[in-house]
């Protein structure tokens, strides 16, 4: 396995040094290949889009589908090209405003919490250290693969430009390290997927979606004290990217609950719609309803149940149909 990883890694490394122009191009045959050929998760993509834009025509729907797939090829492309970027390149084609209210949190000691969302390409705001002070130490939260030889390719690309990725388990003993060790930190918070069922403590409307969101987020900003930003993204155009930093809350503490959480979503939301090509259409973002949870939560001891089957839990509960 080392051996296939170094390999891979020699290949993809080769790949990445082809100049972005000519990457697009392999980007193009991809889409054909995962749009037109094999239709890659075509109908979740189609419902979706549906279901979050009811307003929009078939027409104007099957517009965004294709320009989610191009772009989903390109962020793919612009991965493997973050391998053997400069910070020049990378500083042209990322761009950040906004950074400087993050420098005055950091000079004053305050670590800032950064809300992210997989949209636009989330992989190059990895570059941020390259514009804000180096006071500052940035690091990402992050889920650990499966695959350790994957996971270690994913952490050394995102470690590029000198951000320190977090497994997710050992973010509060890494946060009360640098707190111990007086050093303030930018934290980028990809917070936007599905939570387990027994994690559920807040839905929102998101996309025309009763959406179960993640609040371990909004938790850690208001326990730690990290001033909160959102991370405004836009395409421009092909290859380029532009983040603002928009700040939310200086004093997180002081806020009520969910409303970051809240916040966060509507500014996610404004952003989607900007573009809405640019979001990750393929990732099953609503597979958990809130029937579902209900028929799972267990009012008098307070658990949910994550194993049963949705016609187990039915029959425990009663609600078999009798004439079935």
């Amino acid at each position: 396995m080392k051996i296939l990883y170094h390999c891979l890694y020699s290949a993809l490394y080769l790949l990445s040094l082809l100049p972005l122009w000519v990457l697009y191009r392999v980007s193009d045959i991809f889409y054909l290949l995962a749009y037109h050929v094999v239709g890659y998760r075509t109908k979740l993509v189609r419902r979706h889009l549906t279901d979050s834009f009811p307003d929009k025509t078939a027409q104007e729907i099957a517009a965004i589908e294709r320009g989610f797939y191009h772009w989903f090829c390109d962020y793919m492309i612009e991965t493997i090209k973050l391998m053997s970027m400069s910070r020049q390149q990378m500083m042209r084609r990322m761009q950040f405003k906004g950074t400087e209210q993050i420098d005055e949190c950091v000079a004053r000691g305050q670590s800032c919490g950064v809300y992210l969302g997989h949209y636009c390409n989330w992989e190059w705001i990895t570059s941020l250290p390259l514009w804000v002070s180096p006071s500052g130490q940035c690091t990402q939260i992050y889920h650990v693969l499966e695959n350790p030889w994957f996971d270690r390719l994913f952490v050394r690309l995102r470690s590029r430009f000198g951000s320190v990725s977090i497994p997710m388990a050992e973010t509060l003993r890494r946060i009360a390290q640098y707190r111990k060790e007086g050093q303030p930190i930018v934290m980028g918070y990809i917070s936007d997927q599905v939570p387990f069922w027994n994690n559920i403590h807040h839905w929102l409307d998101f996309l025309h979606h009763d959406t179960p969101v993640l609040t371990g987020t909004e938790k850690l900003m208001r326990g730690t004290g990290q001033a909160v930003f959102y991370a405004d993204i836009r395409r421009p155009r092909r290859g380029y990217y532009e983040c603002t930093m928009i700040p939310i809350e200086m004093h997180p503490e002081q806020t009520q609950e969910w409303q970051l959480t809240d916040t966060y979503f509507r500014l996610l939301e404004t952003s989607i719609r900007r573009q809405p090509a640019c979001y990750l259409w393929t990732h099953n973002r609503w597979k958990r309803t809130r029937e579902e949870y209900n028929l799972r939560y267990d009012p008098e001891t307070g658990r949910v149940n994550m194993t049963d089957s949705v016609e187990e839990l039915r029959r425990k509960k009663g609600l078999d149909d009798p004439k079935s």
